[in-house]
C-alpha cells in the first residue's frame, strides 16, 4: 500500500512536487442566538475564522500542527479543508482540487479523524466496523476484509480484532478510528486531537502510528493542545487565535523568531571544586564556544554540557499573549 499511494500521488501530480493541502485566506461566520428574558433572544454573529487563515502542507510526509487555544478555530478549518462546511472566503486546495466545486473528489483523497470515539456501531467487532466502512467506499468485500485485517496489525489491534467495539478502551477507539480513515489509503489525513483523553500510553501509540504514516508519504494535518506531542511529531506548526493566523514554521524557528533564550549548562571542575556556569542566550552555538574558550583559558575541566532550548509551549504562551495584548 505504501509503494500505491506514492506511486499514485506522482501519476496524478505528473512527477511534480506540488502541496498537498493550500487553505488562502479562509473566513467563516456563524449566526447564533443569545437568550434575553425567558422568550426574547437577538441573533449574534460569531466570527470563526476572522483574520483570513492560511497555510500550506506539503507533499512527502509532512505533517503540519495547527494550534491555537480553544475556539481559535482549529477544527472549523478541518471542517472546511474536510468539505464539512463551506466557506465565505477564501480557497482550499487538496492535491489540486477546490474542496467546494470538487468535494466528491476530495473526499476519495483524505481521511478524517474529527471525534475518535465516535461514529462506529457498538455491536460490531473492531474488524466488522472496518469492513463496513471499506464497503461504504466501494472495495469489494474481500478486498474490504484484506484491508481490515491489515488495517488491525497497523494500528496494533490484531489482538482484539473480533471483540465488540464497546468493549474497546478509549485509547482502542482512537487508534481504530485512525484505521477507519485510512481504509481507502487516502494520501492526505487530518487528525483532529486525536490523543485527546488517552493515557500516556495509548497516545505514545498514537505518536508513533503517524510517524509511521509520514514514513508512508502521507500528508498529515494534525491538532493538539499538548504541544509537547506536537513539537514531537510536526515538522511545521502554524498558531492560530481569534480566527486569525498568527506566525507558522518549523517549531525551533518559530522560537527563534520570538527571542526565546536557550539555557546552557557547563559543569567544570578545578581542584576537586564542581561549579556551574549557567547563561541564557538566544545564540546558542556562539555561547556555548565562547563559555568553552573561557573555561579552558582558566585551567578549568569540563565535565558536562546540558543545552535547554525553549519549548513549543512557551512559544505558544507568548504568541497568545502578545496577541491578547494587542487585542485589548
Amino acid at each position: 500500500m505504501i509503494g500505491k499511494t506514492l506511486l499514485l500521488g506522482l501519476l496524478h501530480r505528473g512527477g511534480c512536487v506540488n502541496d498537498a493541502i493550500v487553505a488562502s485566506n479562509l473566513r467563516k461566520r456563524f449566526i447564533s442566538y443569545e437568550r434575553i428574558g425567558f422568550i426574547r433572544r437577538r441573533k449574534i454573529i460569531v466570527e470563526a475564522l476572522r483574520g483570513g487563515v492560511s497555510f500550506r502542507v506539503r507533499w512527502g510526509g509532512e505533517v503540519y500542527g495547527l494550534l491555537g487555544p480553544n475556539g481559535a478555530g482549529k477544527t472549523t478549518t478541518v471542517k472546511i479543508l474536510a468539505t464539512l462546511l463551506i466557506p465565505d472566503d477564501g480557497y482550499a486546495l487538496i492535491d489540486g482540487h477546490d474542496v467546494v466545486k470538487e468535494a466528491n473528489v476530495v473526499r476519495g483523497i483524505i481521511g478524517l479523524v474529527l471525534y475518535p470515539d465516535k461514529g462506529f456501531y457498538s455491536r460490531l467487532s473492531g474488524y466488522e466496523n472496518l469492513v463496513y466502512f471499506g464497503r461504504l467506499y466501494g472495495l469489494s468485500k474481500s478486498m474490504a476484509e484484506a484491508r481490515a485485517r491489515e488495517l488491525m496489525n497497523l494500528v496494533g489491534l490484531e489482538n482484539a480484532m473480533n471483540r465488540p467495539y464497546e468493549e474497546y478502551s478509549l485509547g482502542m477507539r482512537a487508534r481504530l478510528a485512525i484505521a477507519r480513515a485510512l481504509i481507502h489509503d487516502p494520501p492526505v489525513l487530518f487528525l483532529d486531537e486525536p490523543t485527546i483523553g488517552l493515557d500516556p500510553i495509548s497516545a505514545r501509540e498514537v505518536r508513533e502510528l503517524v510517524r509511521r504514516l509520514r514514513k508512508e508519504g502521507k500528508a498529515i494535518l494534525f491538532t493538539s493542545h499538548n504541544l509537547w506531542e506536537v513539537e514531537e511529531v510536526c515538522d511545521r506548526v502554524g498558531i492560530i487565535n481569534n480566527g486569525k493566523m498568527i506566525i507558522e514554521g518549523p517549531p525551533r524557528d518559530i522560537k527563534d523568531m520570538l527571542g526565546l533564550k536557550y539555557v546552557i549548562e557547563v559543569e567544570v571542575q578545578l581542584n576537586g571544586r564542581v561549579e556551574t556556569i549557567r547563561e541564557e542566550t538566544v545564540n546558542p552555538a556562539e555561547t556555548l564556544r565562547r563559555v568553552i574558550s573561557d573555561a579552558e583559558a582558566r585551567g578549568l575541566r569540563i565535565s558536562r554540557i546540558r543545552i535547554n532550548e525553549p519549548s513549543l509551549e512557551e512559544a505558544f504562551v507568548r504568541v497568545i499573549g502578545d496577541e491578547g495584548k494587542q487585542v485589548r
